[in-house]
Parts: C-alpha cells; structure tokens; sequence
C-alpha cells in the first residue's frame, strides 16, 4: 500500500527543545508534517486546535508525564483514535507493558536511529490510512446497501397489488375449469401452471417486501394475544390449493392438550407458516404427503411441518440460515425461489420471542418448525 504521508500531520512532543528540532528535522526530511510541543499543557493545546494523525509522545516530562497524558487522551472520545508512540529512556517490561495498557501503538527506547523512527512512523500511519480506507469503504457499502434495499422494497410494493390480482384470478379460474369438468386436458394445465407460476411470485415479492423492511428497521411486531390452533387451521386450509397442484395431500393434527394463545404480531407469524408449508411443497414429490402438527410443550405451542421430501445435506444446513448466503436450490419440479424465505422466518420469530427449529436428512425429507411462548393469562 503506497502512502502519501505529506497528508498527515504529526505532533512531537518533549520537554527538552533539541530532543523536539531533531524529530521534527528527520521527519520533515523524509516528507512528513510536523508541529511540536514541550509540555503536556501546550500538547494539549494544539490537538484542541488541530488534531494531529499521529503523537511522538516523551514519557518523562516534568509535570504531566507521558503516561498520564496518553491516558487522558484515550479518555477523551474525539482523542482516543490518535496513534501514539512513546519516546522513552525507560526499557523495562513493565514500563513498556505499562504504555501499552495506557492504549500506547508502540514505543521507541532513547536514543533512537533515525531509520527505526522513519520504520515505526511510517508502519503506524500505514495502519492508520488503511483504517480510514475500510471506515470509507463501509460508509458507501452501507449507503449502496440501503439504497439497494429501498430499490428493493419499492419494486415489491408496486408489484404485490397487480400480482395478487392475478393470483386471485387465477385461482377463481382453476377452480371454475375444475367444477366445469369438460375443459380440454392441455388448457387446464396451462392454468395450473399459471396459477402455480402466479403463487411463487407473489410469495417472492412478498417475501422480498418484507425483508427489505426488516433491513431497513421499518417493520415492528404489533404483538395481539391470538389462539395459534385457529390460525393453523385456517392456514393449512389455504395451503391446500397449493399443495394440490402436485397432488399432494397436507394433513393436519393436533396434540396439543393445553392453552394454544400466544401474544404474536398474526401477520408475521401467518407468513412464518406460508413460507414454512410452501418450502414442504416446493420440495416434496408429486403424490406426497405433507404433515402439520401442533403440541404444547412445558410454557410453549411448538408448530411442525414434516415432509418426505429431497431433503437437505448436512453441508447445506449449516449455512441454512446464514443472511449472506442467498443461495436456493431448485423443488422437485425445478420450482424457483429467493433464498430469503428462512431468514425471513427466523427474524419474524425472533421479533416474536419465538425460535426456529429444524432437522433433515438428504433423500428422505425434512422437519421445520417453531416454538412460541404461551401467552399467561
């Protein structure tokens, strides 16, 4: 990394005036920019005028030492990030370790060469510009970030509307073709398709919304007591399209022999069982069966989809929930999806003071669910 140093300002400071001419004569020698000061009062005077990139700071001053005015320094939070090198005759191990623990960078034993200063201030404001360049970098990452996010949310929004229309229409149509019963094989299947097509996008766009939301900080859990059988109940029954387009039955049961209220925001948790069963349908195999179970456990509703699916390798389950990877694998029908669904999930149950659980084994299916507290009453 090659460095300017002309850029950066340096403050010598030492109560003897040759000791300080001599630093600021080397330095500015080899292109740095040097003030000084004698005293640890007249130091302080001129960081408060013009805070400096690095300090060449003399331990045994009269008065204030260097040790008490590193300290000091550290102690000040428009301060705490100045380098500091000591200057010191004082070599024992407990002095040095001593102006480490102050929040010393280094130091460099009296008398010194000019090459070991030159070496140890150049590593210092080395360390010190590419610390800056990551602080920026971060900066515009995180503003790129945001503005990808934002992006993200409006294109959501201003698609979710007109693609739950067409998913509403479609449904009503597959529905109608289905009672009518003398439509030609190949159009029903078009529908089908469609209307399959339809859902797995306006799960993407709503899933897309709302993560960006979740990113952005602008979606909150509106908690409401709520009975979480009812809602199991009328969510599989909706799942039931669905599943239908691979003829696959979802069956519901119920172990649950105590109190099944929680205290949930119920739009979050409806979309933490939306993403749930349709992941079971996207990889279960046509004809399969599908199984949704609710139990009540010591202080907590626990909510289970098991499926007899492809399954997860245990490579891929480690890295599951891993908000970086974004990486998804197609269904058993190449169906498509986002990779934000589960860590969609598992913030909704965080938000709710649930948790996520699961277990797979490649070829023979998967078990996902959560457990939510018990709403006291």
């Amino acid at each position: 990394m090659i460095v300017d140093f002309s850029n950066f300002k340096i403050l010598a400071v030492d109560d003897i005036p040759t000791n300080t001419m001599l630093l600021q004569l080397m330095l500015e020698q080899s292109g740095f920019h040097v003030f000084t000061a004698h005293s640890a009062e007249e130091a302080v005077t001129q960081i408060d005028k013009e805070i400096p990139d690095l300090i060449l700071l003399d331990v045994l001053m009269p008065g204030t030492d260097g040790f008490t005015l590193a300290r000091q320094l550290k102690e000040h939070p428009d301060y705490l990030d100045i380098p500091i090198i000591f200057l010191t005759a004082l070599n024992s191990t407990d002095d040095i370790v001593k102006g480490f623990q102050l929040g010393a960078d280094d130091y460099i034993t009296k008398p010194f060469k000019k090459e070991e200063l030159l070496v140890r201030v150049g590593h210092q404001l080395t360390l010190l510009e590419a610390k800056r360049t990551i602080e920026e970098q971060k900066t515009e990452l995180e503003h790129t970030i945001a503005g990808r996010d934002t992006l993200y949310s409006v294109i959501a929004h201003d698609l979710r509307m007109p693609m739950s229309t067409i998913k509403m229409i479609l449904n009503v149509l597959t529905i109608q073709m289905k009672e009518e019963g003398n439509i030609r094989p190949e159009i029903m299947e078009s529908v089908q398709n469609a209307n399959e097509v339809s859902e797995q996008l306006f799960r993407l766009l709503d899933n897309m919304l709302k993560w960006t939301k979740t990113q952005l900080g602008k979606l909150e859990a509106i908690r409401q007591p709520f009975d979480l059988a009812e809602l199991t109940e009328a969510e599989v029954e909706t799942a039931t399209i669905l599943a239908a387009n691979k003829n696959i039955k979802l069956l519901y049961k119920s172990t649950a022999t105590g109190n099944t209220e929680v205290e949930v925001d119920i739009d979050m948790i409806k979309t933490v069982m939306r993403n749930l069963i349709s992941n079971a349908i996207k990889y279960s195999h046509r004809d399969g069966t599908i199984e949704v179970m609710l139990e009540t456990e010591n202080d907590e509703v626990i909510y289970k989809v098991t499926d007899q699916g492809c399954g997860i390798s245990e490579e891929a389950q480690r890295t599951l929930l891993d908000v970086g990877n974004l990486h998804t694998t197609y269904g058993t029908e190449q169906e498509t999806g986002s990779g934000l669904g589960l860590k969609l999930v598992n913030n909704f149950l965080k938000l709710n003071n649930g948790r996520l659980f699961f277990w797979s084994k490649e070829k023979e299916g998967s078990t996902f669910g959560f457990a939510l507290p018990v709403l006291n009453k």
